[in-house]
């Protein structure tokens, strides 16, 4: 074995000694190739994850993002249309929510008509934190253009767009 005190002599050391095994092949995907909603999730994975990481700093996943983007364009609708409109179950949503009243972006208030549902708003601090959020989300999205090409992206959504 290679002399500690030699790192280039170690790393030459350890690369010749590296079984053949553990060099990737290129596994067969069979079936998968033609289902959509495999490539679909393959593809969300990867936007999720550069989401996640263009807004680590305020530590926000992109259901939360959603969140706080349909109360700040529809400010006093309820829990339950918010929750209707992005497919997010009760238990979960009131779970985001409270999330995000702890950081104070987000207040339930009593609603007008209906006492037991609550209206929901941006807090001062939620609309500040929102706008800083928005853009680092626009960055996101031109990196993702960049990835993908403007036209395809384009595409995309344009498809999708009749299924959300």
């Amino acid at each position: 074995m290679a002399s500690l005190a030699n790192p280039k002599k170690m790393a030459q050391s350890l690369s010749s000694q590296t079984p053949r095994r553990l060099k990737r092949e290129a596994l067969d995907f069979g079936v998968l190739n033609g289902h959509l909603g495999y490539f679909l999730h393959r593809l969300q994975i990867e936007l999720f994850k550069d989401f996640i990481g263009s807004l680590s700093a305020f530590d926000l996943r992109p259901a939360q993002y959603s969140v706080l983007v349909l109360i700040g364009t529809n400010p006093g609708r309820s829990q339950m249309q918010i929750g209707d409109a992005l497919n997010i179950e009760r238990a979960r949503l009131t779970k985001m929510l409270n999330e995000l009243e702890t950081r104070e972006w987000v207040q339930r208030l009593p609603a007008v008509n209906d006492g037991r549902s609550h209206a929901l708003f941006l807090t001062v601090e939620g609309k500040k934190s929102l706008d800083l959020i928005k853009t680092l989300a626009s960055n996101h999205e031109t990196h993702v253009a960049r990835l993908i090409g403007q036209k395809r992206r384009r595409q995309l959504m344009e498809l999708l767009k009749d299924f959300g």
